[in-house]
């Protein structure tokens, strides 16, 4: 006796196929959404980024017709991180300002970093060098990677310790733009001995926003 062909055995091979094709487009979907939200959370994505422009102004020194002060290094330190440089204007090693240009108001920027959103608590700037110029005033900008010398009587001053420490909180927000601006208090920081010039810098957070 000849067995008789089954018509269920077809339909069960088409629903199991059906089945796993279900499966694997199930699977790349949800890859998918995990990779669209990986992208979404990273932090170097462009929706989160943040930077910090970091200004200097001055309270007027009298004794001199300029003051020329190099800063060599800048640096903000994050709660759950650790300090992050900041780069200067152009790229440079350091930048130096002319105190004397940045009275009464006036201020120029250091520089600009990129940070990551969070809470900061510390600036951290090192001044390497600084000069008195008492006959003229000097031309040109009042910071740059190099300033053009006045001529005339001049007069190196003595550092002891050039690195400044700011604990000022403040916070960053994602995809934001911030600026600092910090005032170099130019009498109470250099003062005349009988062996020259000493800069101990006194300097303060004006504002942040």
């Amino acid at each position: 006796m000849r067995k008789r062909a089954t018509a269920g055995a077809p339909a069960r091979v088409t629903a199991g196929i059906v089945d796993g094709m279900n499966r694997v487009i199930a699977f790349f979907t949800i890859a998918l959404a995990i990779g669209a939200s990986a992208c979404s959370n990273s932090p170097s994505s462009p929706s989160r980024s943040s930077t910090l422009s970091l200004k200097v102004t001055d309270s007027p020194f009298s004794d001199a017709k300029a003051v020329f002060v190099t800063f060599s290094a800048v640096s903000l330190h994050r709660t759950d991180s650790d300090f992050t440089t900041l780069g200067f204007s152009g790229g440079a090693s350091s930048r130096t300002c002319d105190l004397k240009k940045l009275e009464h108001g006036a201020d120029d920027v250091l520089g600009t970093a990129a940070l990551a959103p969070g809470d900061y608590t510390q600036v951290r700037l090192t001044i390497s060098a600084a000069t008195l110029y008492f006959d003229n005033a000097s031309n040109g900008a009042a910071c740059a990677a190099t300033l053009q010398t006045p001529a005339g009587n001049s007069a190196a001053v003595t550092i002891p310790s050039g690195i400044v420490r700011l604990n000022r909180p403040f916070t960053v927000s994602a995809a934001s733009a911030t600026t600092m601006l910090l005032d170099v208090d130019g009498d109470n920081s250099i003062h005349a001995t009988a062996n020259g010039y000493t800069m101990n810098p006194v300097i303060e957070v004006v504002s942040v926003q």
